[in-house]
């Protein structure tokens, strides 16, 4: 098993005194949004020479899912994921725990129960205290274990940037897999956290942020998406993903395409973190956003008339730990937003529904 290596003594030129250390200072790019553009990312990946592909692989690369999902027997299939970004947030213990929550979730948005995982850590040793580092790993840690799962081993580098994150590793029946490529026309669109994360994590960085607004953004990044083992057992549920780095827009046009289906969202209906919106109007906008739109905008209607920059901005806004997105039948929507108060998610609410036609994403508003 790989052991976390982690050094006794801090070199000659580490930072040992002073005030806080103030972690996004270290990274170009914080959470999510450090992810590589849709677009590039799809350049990359044809160019890659195809893989062997066992028949016991049940997911692999061929839709952009969360994880990759392997059968063991007819009752248990092992769900693997990794996830890791550099800081969204200047708090040790914070960042550790938003970087775990948001790696855990894709276990959660394939219907699987999390059962360990390695750490995943490179930090610039010459700039970090080491009670910086060992707090960003406590952070972690504490996530691992309110899932229930330990953090078993991992491996660790001296890196230019703090970079943490997780490899996950969970089980699911293969009968309760969800996948984003199940989507059916008629199917209603649920989404479990609220938007905005990208706007209050760029008005950290440009020192805007109040105190109450940094509460919410930790409290949501840091809520575990554990609605997905439940929901994943209804049989009305036909699809499932996490928003993350690309977006709302982008994961459902991951969705659409994966499931051949059309997808209208309403704008009215979004669920947004109070007081997001009004960084976004302060300027409070991160680069992702519109990297995200270059990516797949031509995938999406938004008429120029009814929405403007802002608007756009927050449907591309790059979603560290983000919520997940359900494809469900309409006959099961208050079963599933039920499952997802019980957990505490007090901001589920249904944002669209699935169509015919083309993979596209329409966007409306209905007041």
């Amino acid at each position: 098993m790989p052991r976390r290596k982690t050094r006794t003594e801090p070199p000659a030129s580490a930072a040992t005194s002073g005030g806080p250390v103030k972690l996004t200072q270290f990274s170009h790019g914080g959470g999510c949004g450090c992810k590589i553009a849709p677009a590039m990312l799809q350049q990359i990946l044809t160019s890659t020479p195809a893989a062997l592909v066992p028949r016991q692989l049940l997911v692999g690369t061929e839709t952009s899912d969360d994880a990759a999902v392997y059968q063991l027997n007819g009752d248990q299939a092992l769900v693997a994921t990794t996830d890791f970004f550099m800081p969204i947030v200047d708090d040790a213990f914070d960042f550790g725990a938003i970087a775990a929550t948001n790696a855990l979730s894709d276990v959660y948005a394939m219907g699987g129960v999390p059962l360990l995982a390695l750490a995943v850590v490179g930090m610039p040793i010459d700039k970090l205290p080491l009670e910086t580092i060992r707090r960003i790993l406590e952070g972690g840690e504490s996530v691992c274990r309110r899932a229930g799962i330990p953090i078993a081993g991992g491996h660790s580098i001296d890196s230019l940037e703090p970079i943490y994150g997780l490899v996950a590793i969970g089980v699911v029946h293969p009968d309760h897999l969800k996948r984003n490529s199940g989507a059916r026309p008629g199917d209603k669109l649920v989404l479990g956290k609220g938007l905005g994360v990208g706007f209050l994590s760029a008005a950290l960085k440009k020192g805007m942020l109040s105190t109450h607004a940094y509460e919410v953004l930790v409290s949501s990044t840091t809520q575990l998406n554990t609605p997905g083992r439940a929901l994943a057992c209804l049989a009305g549920v036909h699809a499932m993903t996490d928003v993350t780095g690309f977006g709302l827009l982008g994961h459902l046009v991951e969705i659409c395409k994966a499931s051949r289906v059309s997808a209208v969202i309403d704008y009215a209906a979004l669920p947004i973190l109070p007081g997001a919106l009004d960084y976004g109007a302060k300027g409070c906008v991160t680069g992702a956003s519109a990297r995200n739109w270059t990516s797949y905008g031509e995938s999406v209607n938004l008429p120029n008339k009814h929405f403007g920059e802002l608007d756009r901005a927050l449907l591309t806004d790059p979603q560290t730990s983000g919520g997940l997105l359900i494809s469900c039948a309409p006959e099961v929507v208050t079963e599933v937003l039920a499952t997802f108060l019980q957990d505490g998610f007090d901001h589920a609410t249904v944002i669209g529904e699935v169509g015919e036609g083309k993979p596209e994403v329409t966007v409306v508003r209905s007041h």
